[in-house]
């Protein structure tokens, strides 16, 4: 009890050291708004002690923005002209036309310009106008979706987006120029509270809560969505607003505080994590296009489905070089350290990805090829059989991804400095508990391992266990699942598998029966069949599978004065069905050419017994 008073007193302390440095913090600034007045005279008698001060620094100011976006929108043009897939790499091109703009600019600003606060001056101002316009072209290409409903709304957040990143960018470059000119503190925090700050803020929550349908929908993502991704979608523009609300929060405590914290950091972090979700979604849009192309190599399409890992990688780590390790070298941690585990860690982490996301394109290849084969429509066909290959690549896809996960997190914790050899025994000895407990489930994935060596039975392949039948339509680790004809899926435990009847291997056997008179020509019979078979091996579309045509294999017996008749035919498994229909036609069509009477199975006579039950 008295552990929890003492560091509770310790948190009141700091908290009231805490509103102490606000409250003194927040008078300094009001004294600071009540010397505006006597500011803007100090600036503006600076500005006037400089010869021709009164319409230089305007005219620079207007010359290098339009400068800079001329040369921005002009190299933009040129590079767009010489791309060898024009709107392929449209980011790229925009981000090497503002640097080559900017360059263009600085060159000129320095050539034309003196050295001194002037051509600072024009270098804030051609910086700001190019990373507004890049900023702007960046917000487009990302909320552009051709041909989607919601396009006109995104288009308008779009527009507000922009604007409101611009004004902060111009904000910023007038702030550094106040800084230049030696403004006073005061003049620089009205300007930048109420006329960067404020304005951005109201600009962004507007935008959000005005086409919050439209954004969510953005952030979602091309169909199929997950219910997560749906859900993370839907709260999304909520999320947005407190990030901005939080983002202008902490600038007015930590200028409330004196910790000046840089404007072009924040506006980037705020920038980043406000577009992120929507270059997610971009990506997976795209990578999802791309993997249902035949023609995209299994390279190309493990390179895009780590792209979305990559550039959250990306924005973990811009986040932690702009925040973290300056809040890490303030508590006094070894940053250097730090970065070189993050830089491993970081690397390990990539590497797990790309093997992960290798894994999974040639799993979806390999099943997505045994999808696009032929299928019969007939309904007792089924789904045809898959190789062996193609049965056990799920099985293996999730051990090496398994695999690939528990050596990644044991890589990165050895880089950490933990041992991990208590961790890999004590799971061991967790193993060896759980298979001396659960016996049953370890007979059943031992059964299961073995059925599988031996080849028994493959995904799509029709077969009979004690217990069940059906289309074999999921494997796993434990089970089976069966699907019968009629719809009914039946999962059986591995151990609880005796024998297995596998009616879809290689070829079948299929007998008919047929009832006649007991006055039938039997050897009319014969021929009649064997025309049939030949007919039926004459058929394009069924003798693919006929292996050995129909034919009459005589008298089966003789029931109630009537011959029991027996013909039959040798097909591929699973494919016989079609031609029983066909032979079962054209026998009923051949006996009542040919004037042949086919008896009817006669009803069971009632026995004694029930006849003296009835009335």
């Amino acid at each position: 009890m008295i552990e929890v008073t003492e560091g509770t007193g310790i948190v009141l302390e700091r908290l009231d050291r805490i509103g102490i440095a606000l409250e003194a913090g927040l008078r300094n600034r009001l004294r600071h708004v009540d010397a505006i007045g006597a500011e803007a005279d100090a600036l503006l008698q600076g500005l006037a002690a400089d010869e021709h001060a009164s319409g230089w620094y305007i005219l620079i100011i207007i010359g290098s923005v339009l400068a800079a976006g001329v040369a921005f929108l002009g190299v933009r043009r040129l590079l767009d002209r010489g791309a060898v897939r024009p709107g392929r790499s449209s980011l790229v091109l925009d981000a090497a036309a503002a640097i080559l703009a900017f360059v263009v600019v600085a060159v000129l600003i320095r050539l034309s310009i003196g050295e001194g606060t002037v051509r600072h001056v024009a270098r804030i101002c051609a910086l700001a106008t190019v990373l507004g316009l890049l900023v702007s072209r960046l917000i487009g290409t990302l909320l552009a979706r051709d041909g989607d409903r919601a396009q006109p709304h995104l288009a308008s957040f779009a527009r507000i987006l922009s604007l409101a990143f611009a004004w902060g960018m111009a904000g910023l470059a007038t702030l550094a120029t106040l800084r230049a000119w030696n403004a006073g503190p005061g003049l620089r925090d009205i300007t930048g509270t109420f006329i960067v700050s404020v304005p951005i803020t109201v600009l962004l929550i507007l935008a959000y809560w005005r086409h919050r349908k439209a954004v969510a929908m953005a952030v979602a993502g091309p169909e199929p969505v997950s219910r997560g991704r749906k859900r993370f979608a839907s709260t999304w523009p909520g999320l947005a607003i407190m990030a901005i609300l939080g983002t202008t929060a902490v600038l007015q405590v930590a200028a409330t505080m004196g910790h000046s914290i840089p404007g072009v950091a924040m506006l980037g972090t705020l920038l980043l994590v406000l577009v992120a979700p929507h270059v997610d979604s971009r990506i997976e849009a795209r990578t999802q296009r791309k993997a249902a192309d035949p023609a995209t190599s299994l390279l190309s399409d493990t390179l895009r489905r780590m792209a979305r890992f990559s550039f959250a990688t990306l924005v973990l780590g811009l986040l932690g070089y702009l925040w973290a390790l300056p809040a890490l070298t303030a508590l006094g941690f070894d940053v250097t350290l730090i970065r070189e585990r993050t830089v491993e860690i970081t690397v390990v982490a990539l590497v797990g990805a790309l093997l992960w996301s290798a894994t999974a394109a040639g799993i979806e290849r390999l099943e997505r090829r045994d999808h696009s084969l032929p299928v019969s429509s007939d309904e007792e066909d089924g789904h045809a059989p898959r190789t062996r290959l193609e049965t056990l690549l799920p099985l293996l896809g999730g051990t090496a991804k398994v695999t690939i996960l528990i050596l990644s997190l044991l890589t990165i914790l050895v880089i950490l400095n933990v041992n991990v050899w208590p961790l890999i025994t004590g799971l061991g000895v967790f193993g060896l508990a759980i298979g001396f407990g659960s016996q049953t489930l370890v007979k059943d994935i031992v059964s299961g391992l073995f059925f599988l060596l031996d080849d028994a039975f493959r995904l799509g392949e029709y077969i009979e266990t004690s217990g069940a039948k059906g289309t074999v339509e999921r494997i796993s680790v434990r089970s089976v699942s069966l699907r019968h004809p009629r719809g009914a899926v039946a999962t059986i435990p591995y151990g609880q598998i005796g024998k297995i009847q596998n009616y879809s291997r290689d070829w079948v056997i299929e007998k008919l029966v047929f009832r006649v008179a007991f006055d039938t020509d039997v050897e009319k019979v014969r021929k009649l069949f064997k025309r049939i078979g030949q007919e039926i091996a004459d058929n394009p579309e069924l003798n693919a599978d006929l292996l050995e045509p129909f034919k009459s294999q005589g008298i089966f017996s003789v029931e109630d004065g009537t011959l029991v008749l027996r013909g039959k035919f040798k097909a591929r498994a699973g494919r016989q069905f079609a031609i029983r229909k066909a032979v079962l036609a054209a026998v009923q069509r051949t006996f009542r050419d040919n004037g042949i009477v086919a008896v009817p199975r006669p009803l069971p006579l009632p026995t004694t017994d029930q006849a003296r039950t009835e009335p």
